[in-house]
């Protein structure tokens, strides 16, 4: 997107369409419902995003600073497709000058049958304490990184872990469950976006079924 000759905004919305001869149906409506999200995105936060880049060319050259364009880039990933249950996860990165851009992740599991979103809690039946049963695993997960130095993680991690906890941030893989935390949210920018995988096994984790 131009201004007065200038570039000041690239953008790139990529959005999942679906076909499915068992699922016709819904798999049409998630393929509108994602459309409209993008295109919504487009509409409303793009052209804000726009205004903003010109507001601040403005300034730029009336102060003979460097002009910065503005990125924007969302993309997907289908992370599980299979019997009825698909998820996927959205990164949305965006750049409006300064050191670097920020990524923010969002993510749908679906019960393609039903034509409804699977919550986290289906895949602990009968346990009451499954937050408490997670937040352990990754506090389990993030001791082993900081014995290997794998990952390095802000000094309070395990308040942050328990503060930040999103019950929608996670996506289904075949081996189980990826939770997952914003960036610096329990570790700096540099270690990106944290995943934490709560494995399906006896006890903890079970797929849905349909």
């Amino acid at each position: 997107m131009e201004y007065k000759g200038q570039k000041l905004l690239t953008y790139e919305i990529q959005y999942p369409q679906f076909a499915s001869e068992r699922f016709r149906s819904f798999a049409r409506k998630l393929s509108v419902y994602y459309k409209a999200e993008a295109t919504l995105y487009k509409k409303y936060h793009v052209t804000k995003l726009f205004q903003m880049a010109i507001d601040d060319y403005e300034y730029a050259t009336a102060n003979d600073f460097p002009v910065r364009a503005y990125e924007v880039l969302t993309n997907y990933t289908i992370t599980y497709n299979d019997n009825c249950v698909l998820s996927l996860f959205f990164d949305r990165y965006e750049y409006t000058g300064g050191a670097h851009g920020m990524t923010t992740r969002s993510a749908d599991t679906w019960n393609l049958k039903s034509g409804r979103r699977i919550e986290l809690s289906e895949f602990f039946p009968g346990k009451k304490d499954y937050t408490s049963y997670i937040i352990d695993e990754i506090n389990k997960q993030i001791a082993n990184n900081m014995i290997d130095n794998s990952t390095l993680y802000f000094d309070d991690v395990k308040d942050l872990v328990r503060e930040n906890f999103n019950e929608k941030n996670f996506y289904v893989v075949p081996g189980g469950i990826i939770i997952f935390f914003q960036l610096y949210e329990i570790a700096p920018y540099s270690n990106g976006i944290q995943a934490f995988l709560i494995p399906f096994k006896e006890g903890g984790a079970v797929p849905v079924r349909c």
